[in-house]
Formats: structure tokens, sequence, C-alpha cells
């Protein structure tokens, strides 16, 4: 992991390869919030190589399906925040929050990992 971007909690983990992960964010603004970080340095996603977008979308993508599935919702919001000036996207579950408001929830600190293996068991990576 770069010491330069916020550590995963212990568990948080649900997918890892040698280019990126996804995890369960540290401050989930709703329950099942996660992240997916490219773990090369990359300030902006038009630097990475073709391939390697391809591949963070993919991950992206398996992802969501796997939150549909295992949350049982019909909405993930994909964000791409440049915040801490790295490649990553914040994949967040949408229960009855619609549109901008759900980016007004007070952040809490993620306490329970569980859901971290659920997701494990259910995502497919194309």
């Amino acid at each position: 992991m770069r010491k330069d971007l916020p550590k995963p909690r212990k568990g948080a983990i649900f997918y890892e390869d040698e280019k990126l992960y996804a995890a369960l964010a540290n401050y989930p603004i709703t329950s099942g919030h996660a992240v997916v970080v490219w773990k090369k340095k990359a300030t902006d996603l038009h630097l990475l190589k073709k391939e390697e977008y391809e591949h963070l979308m993919d991950v992206v993508d398996s992802v969501r399906n796997s939150m549909l599935k295992v949350l049982g919702i019909k909405k993930v919001y994909l964000i791409y925040m440049d915040e801490a000036n790295h490649v990553h996207w914040h994949l967040v579950p949408r229960y009855n929050v619609k549109g901008y408001n759900v980016l007004e929830e007070k952040p809490k600190r993620l306490r329970d990992m569980s859901l971290a293996a659920r997701l494990s068991k259910s995502i497919k990576i194309i």
C-alpha cells in the first residue's frame, strides 16, 4: 500500500490484484460505501494507459454488480472525486436518499467488516 493514501481498515479489503484494491470506505456516508483504489501513483484518470483504465472500470463494474446483489439495492452511485489527488472511485449504495442529498450524509467511522466477506464471495471480475 502507498504510504501517502489512507490505509483501509483491517478486514475491509474485499478484492485485490497487482494494480488495485476494493475496500469498504473508512468513513462511509452510507452502509456499504466502498472505494476502488489504483495502487500506482496516478493523479488523474487520463494518466492511465488504455488497458489500465479498462481494467479499473471492469473492476468498478464488478464491484457495483456485487453490491447490487449483496445489498439488495437497485442503484449504486459511482463518484470520482479528486480530493486525494489519486485515482479512486467511491461506490455509494442508494437506499432512501436520492441524488446529491446522499452527499449530505455525515460520514461515520467504519466498524463492521462483515460485509467485506460477503462482497468478496460475490464478486466476479470480468
